[in-house]
């Protein structure tokens, strides 16, 4: 039976078994970019892992007219926003992190320093948009749709 976002795409959907190599791999995707920007945006506001603001273009801050501390807690709530949106809403939530991964590379640049970690986020940024690219092959995999399934005991 094929579905009518398989025949608007011309691609087929697979469905979901955990024996697929694809489908594990949305999985990992989906729960490292779930609890990666919870934890680090939870990190803002208690600086355990290392220091935010060295990471910080002042120019960033100066043209929010907001202090370090507070466009760090902003980042924060932004980033467990993203999680949360990655957990709920795979295809839409990978976009959201890679746009986010985007803007946090721009800031490194603007820095001048730390090309290393921009380079490591380019890396997350392309795994970011696979997530989104996957989730899209695996559409009713949403938390609430799994849900709704029933799973045999």
């Amino acid at each position: 039976m094929t579905t009518s976002l398989a025949r608007s795409t011309g691609y087929d959907l697979r469905r979901p078994d955990l024996r697929d190599p694809a489908y594990q791999a949305f999985w990992l995707l989906r729960i490292g970019f779930t609890v990666a920007p919870i934890l680090f945006g939870l990190d803002k506001f208690f600086d355990v892992l290392c220091d935010w603001e060295t990471y910080l273009a002042p120019d960033i801050s100066d043209a929010l007219n907001m202090d370090p501390s507070t466009v760090m807690n902003c980042v924060g709530v932004i980033e467990i926003v993203a999680g949360v949106a990655v957990a709920l809403l795979p295809r839409f939530g990978g976009y959201l992190v890679a746009a986010w991964l985007a803007g946090i590379i721009g800031n490194l640049l603007i820095l001048g320093d730390f090309y290393d970690v921009a380079l490591r986020d380019f890396g997350l940024l392309l795994a970011a948009l696979t997530l989104a690219r996957l989730a899209t092959a695996f559409p009713g995999t949403s938390i609430t749709a799994l849900r709704q399934r029933s799973f045999p005991a």
